[in-house]
């Protein structure tokens, strides 16, 4: 697929989220939401330091944007995020209406739109959800890897 210059800027933004992550102790996930060319909420992984099961990239970024907006569904988004979305992100992206998720890396262990599940293709939803993954995948691939190196 050819990207365009400001996918791989979003998804560089959400690389630089997902250091910070990582900095913190966290795995290394990034997200950021976007409306015509705009972000409209980032986050990153806190579940460990926020004590909060929930806090993944997706989710952080999706909370962000609907306290700005005063909205919980989030039409016409696009949400760009370094790692394929798990069941619980996708249930989220699914209720807060996003359009479209770009991922870096695939998540083979857990990931709900490809790897493991296929969440985007199920026809009992009233949303459907556009997927695509491989923007900067390997650059978010190194960054969970070295993460984990760390780690062991």
């Amino acid at each position: 697929m050819a990207w365009s210059d400001a996918e791989r800027g979003f998804m560089r933004r959400a690389l630089a989220l997902a250091e910070r992550a990582a900095a913190a102790g966290e795995v290394p996930v990034g997200a950021v939401l976007v409306r015509s060319g705009e972000v409209v909420g980032e986050g990153y992984n806190r579940p460990i330091g926020g004590c909060d099961p929930t806090a993944h990239a997706e989710i952080v970024a999706l909370r962000a944007a609907a306290a700005a907006e005063q909205n919980y569904r989030l039409p016409a988004t696009t949400l760009y995020v370094t790692l394929e979305p798990c069941t619980m992100c996708v249930g989220a992206l699914l209720h807060a209406r996003v359009e479209r998720v770009v991922y870096a890396a695939s998540e083979p262990r857990a990931g709900a739109l490809g790897s493991q599940l296929n969440l985007a293709d199920c026809r009992h939803y009233n949303h459907r959800l556009e997927a695509v993954g491989g923007l900067l995948a390997e650059e978010s691939a190194e960054l969970l890897r070295g993460f984990f190196r760390q780690r062991r």
